[in-house]
């Protein structure tokens, strides 16, 4: 019975990883829904909206270079409580600005503290799943990210409209403390682990050479420049920092998008926005589920990802349709298909990094790649706040969201394409 209960011990570290990046993008999606808010308090613009979105990326960008190598080097238990104390602090300290200058500020420590996220959950996952089972356990623990984006319309709207917009800020950011107490009593690397089963242990370990018997190979040093000399890993920097940018869209928009197209009132829970982020959750774990049926099939690990992702690119273009609605519903359903194939498209991305790169250089490229993505979300935000501003001046604002969901479409066939020219095999790198 006490092999029954701990064979399977991988997948409570998942649900660990999984409550992490709800809290994560709970604590993000925040400002969105408090926005319209917030412009009237501070008086902002469609550009001071985008600054602030932009001063969140651009922390994020350097916070992630700098926490990948960071995990890398202490280890994935604690670089995880750092970042978690980080960003849940900088959540709640968005209570007490008084300024528009103020938002920017805490949203940048917000960024910083975030980015750690994404490289320790990438190596958590390296560190104790077979690559066939990767890329289902990266999209379960993904999905927290939509999971936290359906919370939010629901949730921040119940506290602003009986406790006001600082307490929206201060009890969600408070959430991750709870969690935390559940990752330091619960999570060790499988080596180890004092629960773990021998059984579990050698399948984890089922398809690399990097552990004899029961003891974890001592790991070889790995310069972080190293990593720039490879083509694997312009790939990967590519794919994100195409694709990222219209997540951000999708966060930080998308609300506004509603309210202002088509009159959805933000201060009551929001059923468009429910839908579109649920439907998030079924993309990210059907996106990490089809790569592993690849590959159970008898498909190549590498053949099976870039299928997948092929196919999700292909979902991404009728978002190019939604100019055309004429209803709320009608926006939801080709949003909800874009989203949801982003987050398929994203689960699968984050795995060929770990299919990639040895253990002990995946957290280094998971931030290269996620500081490239971050770098896409500083200056697309300024884009968007650009085309928004000009067609807002000009009484359409509806025909400035028609450009930028037209962007939207192309970008993912663009970045598959490009990423296939650099890696046409993506064989593992050796270092």
């Amino acid at each position: 019975m006490a092999e029954t209960k701990t064979k399977n011990y991988r997948w409570i570290v998942v649900i660990l990883l999984f409550f992490a990046t709800t809290i994560n993008y709970l604590d993000r999606q925040v400002i969105g829904l408090l926005k319209p808010t917030l412009e009237v308090q501070f008086n902002w613009t469609e550009t001071d909206y985008s600054h602030i979105v932009m001063a969140f990326s651009a922390a994020y960008a350097l916070g992630l270079l700098a926490f990948g190598g960071f995990i890398d080097k202490i280890g994935t238990k604690l670089g995880y409580t750092i970042s978690l104390i980080v960003w849940s602090l900088a959540a709640m300290l968005h209570a007490i600005v008084k300024t528009t200058f103020g938002f920017g500020v805490v949203r940048a420590a917000l960024g910083l503290g975030e980015s750690g996220n994404f490289p320790a959950a990438i190596k958590v996952v390296a560190e104790w799943f077979p690559k066939k089972e990767r890329a289902l356990a990266t999209g379960i623990f993904n999905s927290g990210a939509n999971i936290g984006a359906v919370v939010a319309p629901v949730m921040v709207p119940w506290i602003l409209g009986i406790y006001g917009w600082q307490m929206a800020f201060i009890i969600t950011g408070a959430i991750g403390f709870v969690w935390l107490i559940f990752w330091w009593f619960i999570y060790e690397v499988p080596a180890r682990h004092k629960k773990i089963s021998k059984e579990e242990f050698e399948f984890i370990h089922s398809d690399n050479v990097e552990t004899v018997g029961e003891s974890e190979v001592p790991p070889v040093k790995i310069k972080w420049l190293q990593l720039f000399g490879v083509r694997q890993t312009w790939a990967f920097v590519v794919g994100k920092l195409l694709t990222d940018p219209i997540w951000y869209f999708f966060l930080f928009w998308l609300p506004s998008y509603f309210s202002t197209t088509f009159n959805l009132d933000l201060k009551k829970p929001s059923l468009p926005l429910v839908l579109v982020y649920t439907a998030t959750t079924v993309g990210s774990i059907g996106g990490g589920y089809l790569s592993s049926w690849f590959i159970k099939r008898g498909m190549p690990v590498f053949k099976a990802r870039k299928t997948a992702m092929f196919l999700f690119a292909l979902c991404v273009l009728p978002i190019f349709g939604a100019r055309y609605a004429t209803n709320v519903w009608q926006a939801v359903g080709l949003i909800s298909l874009a989203a949801a194939a982003h987050q398929a498209w994203s689960a699968n991305i984050f795995t060929t990094a770990s299919d990639m790169f040895p253990k002990q250089a995946i957290s280094s490229v998971v931030g290269i790649g996620g500081m490239a993505g971050s770098v896409g979300g500083i200056f697309f935000p300024l884009l968007i706040g650009f085309i928004l501003e000009t067609y807002k001046e000009a009484g359409n604002l509806t025909a400035g969201y028609n450009i930028i969901f037209s962007m939207c479409a192309c970008a993912y066939l663009l970045a598959w394409l490009i990423m296939h020219l650099i890696t046409p095999k993506m064989k593992p790198v050796k270092l």
